[in-house]
């Protein structure tokens, strides 16, 4: 499923318009970015949890050449599933 995808189904499952059901998929998924940022976590109870993690700088390759290149340490969000969510999956 895509972004229109599930636009979509919000739409289908509120009975609104497709902008409406625009405008609140925009609404969570600018709220889970906001909260990432401003708190490292966000965590939707039966959903799961968008959390801020570390990697370490590293070595790494280049595929086309070959040739061994240093990779800066950097941030990421990882998910992980709830209890509800992995037990429908």
């Amino acid at each position: 499923m895509n972004k229109v995808e599930l636009i979509i189904a919000v739409q289908k499952t509120l009975g609104t318009s497709k902008a409406d059901a625009e405008r609140a998929v925009n609404a969570v998924v600018n709220g889970i970015k906001a909260g990432v940022k401003k708190t490292k976590n966000v965590q939707l109870i039966g959903f799961g949890t968008f959390k801020v993690a570390s990697r370490k700088a590293r070595i790494g390759v280049n595929p086309k050449t070959g040739e061994k290149i240093k990779i800066k340490a950097s941030k990421t969000v990882k998910f992980a599933a709830g209890k509800s969510f992995k037990e429908i999956v």
